[in-house]
């Protein structure tokens, strides 16, 4: 009897609805091939009104220099690189969905992964560009790749995990890119022979790189797929690392600390998942894709939102017991004094961030709440307010009071440039989301029709009944035996 099973029947069917190979297509490629909701032309306008204004605030910074951000000699990052390590930690989610489940070979990613990998690109997008507008004379950014020049012996600083992160962004960023296309090849393809307009035909005749769908196309599909997995599973240890080096490689109180590379690492993947929760929940509604992104979907992607948060808060409570049990007195201030005190300036972060990351998703323990979608979308966003708080609190609380009280800063406050530059950023990465959702498949079609022999309702049906029978038929087969 058990080798009529494919999949474990405990798991719930992951595409809903009696469902054929055709109406699948039907189904993934109706949004891009008629004319946008009002939905999505109402948050495709907000979204480019935030894009203006990021831009607006970007073009004021370079035209009166760094000052017009309210950083001093103490706060020299604030806003800015708080921003950086966010949106890094958001385009986690994608790889870790693409790369790692796809080795594993977890059936439940492929209603998720491509807009998961899409969302990476877009987050690294706007995360690279805070560290380049930081540097205040932008035309100079080359300076920091290390190529042969004419500048003397003027070369890059490679002992620096600021020039690190250059390599590991990069990198993360175009395997990625690479992942996230050539899985769209298949796509493309098909929505190129389903096109009836002459630019349609030509636009993803060109983008689909003469794909035929052979066998030989088919085996290099998987055989790039499995190589590009392999190279993007070390990149998603190997990029938070490096971005918590640029704090963990300092004296600074607070920031030097030996945790922080897979502290760094699981509050990337925490927030990254319940970034793509908030986009999927979203999708699903205006784009009708309910039957491709389940509730199954939602409650595993929540479990492992619930193992990363409980993760994460591991790591601050051994924050607090390495503070108390290494005697330091600058550590123990900054811990205590700073970010514990509720009553220090910045005491009120340090406990938003607490409830966020560590006490609200301990909600997901129920069943319920993990398949309940209006909870899921409130949480989604609550965690990304706590793991925005959790890097303005190791940033900004680290360093305005450090080991001389006579360089002690003021109480810093963002400018209205420094809020427009990270609204900018909501702008652009929405406006790229907004912009792939309608051109090209949100979902995998050729990978959904891959699990529907194993994971679609039709399949499952028809599963229980040969069990029942054979079940049915062992029984009386004993009977006649006794």
């Amino acid at each position: 009897m058990s080798l009529l099973r494919y999949e474990s029947q405990v798991r719930p069917a992951l595409v809903h609805g009696d469902k054929s190979y055709h109406q699948i297509t039907e189904d993934i490629c109706r949004p891009v091939e008629t004319k946008p909701s009002r939905l999505w032309w109402i948050g495709f306008i907000i979204s480019v009104a935030l894009l203006i204004f990021g831009i607006i605030s970007v073009t004021t910074e370079v035209i009166y220099g760094v000052g017009q951000w309210n950083l001093n000699k103490t706060v020299g990052w604030g806003w800015d690189i708080t921003n950086f390590v966010w949106w890094v930690g958001i385009g986690h989610a994608g790889t870790l969905i693409s790369a790692i489940l796809l080795l594993f070979r977890q059936g439940w990613r492929t209603g998720v992964n491509r807009a998961a990998e899409a969302m990476t690109i877009f987050a690294v997008m706007c995360a690279g560009q805070f560290p380049v507008w930081h540097m205040g004379r932008v035309w100079d950014a080359f300076f920091v790749l290390p190529y042969p020049n004419t500048r003397g012996p003027l070369w890059v600083n490679f002992n620096s995990p600021l020039l690190w992160d250059v390599f590991a962004i990069s990198t993360y960023f175009t395997v990625s890119l690479l992942f996230w296309y050539s899985g769209l090849l298949p796509d493309l393809a098909t929505l190129r022979d389903r096109a009836k307009l002459k630019w349609r035909k030509m636009f993803y005749g060109v983008a689909s790189f003469g794909w035929t769908g052979s066998t030989k196309h088919w085996q290099r599909h998987e055989a790039l797929s499995l190589v590009l997995a392999g190279l993007s599973t070390p990149l998603v240890l190997s990029v938070h690392t490096i971005v918590s080096f640029d704090f963990a490689t300092s004296v600074v109180p607070g920031w030097h600390t030996t945790i922080f590379p897979p502290y760094f690492v699981a509050g990337a993947i925490f927030s990254g998942f319940a970034m793509v929760q908030t986009l999927l929940v979203v999708t699903r509604k205006v784009l009708g894709l309910q039957e491709y992104i389940t509730i199954e979907h939602v409650e595993v992607m929540n479990k492992v939102i619930v193992l990363t948060g409980s993760i994460v808060g591991i790591a601050y409570l051994t924050e607090l017991f390495i503070s108390w049990y290494g005697a330091s007195p600058y550590e123990n201030f900054a811990f205590m004094q700073n970010r514990v005190n509720l009553f220090s300036p910045y005491g009120w972060s340090y406990w938003i961030m607490m409830f966020c990351n560590v006490a609200s998703p301990q909600v997901f323990w129920s069943r319920k709440m993990r398949r309940n979608l209006t909870v899921t979308f409130f949480m989604s966003i609550l965690i990304n307010i706590g793991m925005w708080f959790e890097r303005f609190v190791i940033i900004v609380t680290s360093i305005y009071r450090d080991y001389l009280p006579s360089a002690w800063s003021t109480y810093y406050t963002p400018t209205i440039w420094e809020v427009g530059f990270y609204l900018g950023t909501f702008g652009l990465f929405f406006t790229c989301f907004f912009l792939f959702a309608k051109y090209f498949p949100v979902i995998a079609v050729a990978e959904i029709k891959h699990i529907l022999k194993r994971s679609g309702d039709n399949f499952k049906e028809k599963m229980d009944v040969i069990e029942n029978e054979s079940t049915e038929q062992f029984a009386e087969e004993q009977l006649h035996e006794h």
